[in-house]
C-alpha cells in the first residue's frame, strides 16, 4: 500500500507536499513494530506527545504544538505533532502617507480640480461678459486674461516626493493558517482523538465565570472570598501556545480559528480515523527582526 504524506489525496498539490524522493511508502520493511496491549495501554505513543504514527517521515515536515508562557518559554510536556499539506505565515506591515494632502489640493480640492481639468474658463468667460455688460467694457479684461492663462495648469498637479513620502505607522501579529493533518494508523483514539482533545483543549478559554457583574465581584472581594484580580477578571483566556517547523520555534501564539469538519470518517466506535484541521494561529505582539532573527534554531 502506498501513501503520500497530505492524507489520502485530499490536500492539494502545495509546496508542504512531499517529493517522490522523500516520499513515505508503507510497506512491510518500514512498518512500526507491533503493537503490544497490555492492561490499559492502546498505543506505542508516549502520553506526552500525541499525534500519528508518522514514522519514515522526516521531522521538519512535522509541526510541534505545545504550551508556553506569555515569554514563550514551553510550560509543561504535552506536544501535539501533526503533518502540515498547507502552512503559510502572513505579515502586514502599515506605512502610511500622512502628507499627501498637504498641497494646494487640500486646501481647496474643487478650485483645484477644476483648474486642473479646464473646466474653469467657461466660469471666467462669463463672468467677463457680465463685468463687461454691467460696469462697462473692458471690466471684463482681468478676467478673460485669467481664463486664457488657465490651460497652463492643465495636467499639472501639487504632488510632490517630499508630500508623499511614506512613514511606518505599526505592524500587525504574525498570522498563520495552516491544514493540518491527523490520521490514524493504528490507534483512533491515541493518534486522533486525543490530539484533537489537547488542541480544542488549547484553543477555548480556560474558565468562563458563569456570573461576572462588578458589584457582586466587588462584594466577593469585600467578604474574601476572591482576590483583587479575580474579582475584577472572573474568567481565565485560552492557552498561549509554541510552534516548532522547520528549523524555527514561533512563540508565544494564540489559537484564532479551528475548524473541524464533523462529516470526516469514523471507526465502528465513532472515533476519527482521520481528520484534515485547518487551523489559524497569530503571534501574540508583533514581531521586530530580533524575534525573527532568535526564531531559528542553532
Amino acid at each position: 500500500m502506498k501513501e503520500k504524506h497530505g492524507g489520502g489525496g485530499q490536500a492539494g498539490h502545495t509546496q508542504c507536499q512531499l517529493n517522490p524522493q522523500s516520499e513515505y511508502h508503507m510497506n512491510e520493511s518500514n512498518l512500526p513494530p507491533p503493537l503490544v496491549v497490555t492492561k490499559g495501554a492502546q498505543s506505542t505513543n508516549t502520553t506526552d506527545v500525541l499525534g500519528s504514527l508518522w514514522d519514515g517521515l522526516n521531522s521538519h515536515l512535522i509541526a510541534s504544538v505545545f504550551e508556553v508562557d506569555h515569554q514563550g518559554f514551553p510550560v509543561g510536556r504535552t506536544i501535539v505533532r501533526m503533518a502540515p499539506t498547507e502552512f503559510n505565515l502572513e505579515q502586514a506591515l502599515n506605512w502610511q502617507s500622512p502628507f499627501e494632502n498637504a498641497g494646494a489640493e487640500g486646501l481647496s480640492p474643487s478650485m483645484m480640480n477644476m483648474l486642473q481639468s479646464g473646466a474653469i474658463t467657461p466660469v471666467l468667460n462669463s463672468l467677463a461678459g457680465l463685468l463687461d455688460s454691467t460696469l462697462g467694457e473692458g471690466a471684463g479684461d482681468s478676467a478673460r486674461k485669467m481664463g486664457g492663462r488657465v490651460g497652463e495648469v492643465r495636467g499639472r498637479t501639487g504632488m510632490t516626493k517630499l508630500n508623499s513620502v511614506q512613514v511606518f505607522t505599526g505592524a500587525a501579529p504574525l498570522k498563520f493558517q495552516g491544514q493540518f493533518i491527523l490520521r490514524a494508523w493504528r490507534d483512533p483514539v491515541a493518534e486522533v482523538e486525543k490530539p484533537l482533545e489537547q488542541l480544542m483543549q488549547w484553543a477555548l478559554p480556560k474558565y468562563l465565570a458563569p456570573e461576572g457583574t462588578m458589584l457582586s465581584g466587588a462584594m466577593d472581594f469585600a467578604a474574601g472570598k476572591k482576590d483583587l484580580g479575580e474579582a475584577i477578571l472572573p474568567s481565565e483566556a485560552p492557552t498561549l501556545i509554541g510552534i516548532k517547523y522547520k528549523g524555527r520555534v514561533y512563540a508565544p501564539l494564540v489559537i484564532e480559528n479551528i475548524g473541524l469538519d464533523l462529516c470526516s470518517p469514523v471507526d465502528n466506535k465513532g472515533n476519527f480515523v482521520q481528520l484534515q484541521l485547518p487551523i489559524t494561529f497569530a503571534s501574540l505582539v508583533a514581531w521586530d527582526r530580533h524575534d525573527w532573527k532568535y526564531a531559528k534554531l542553532k
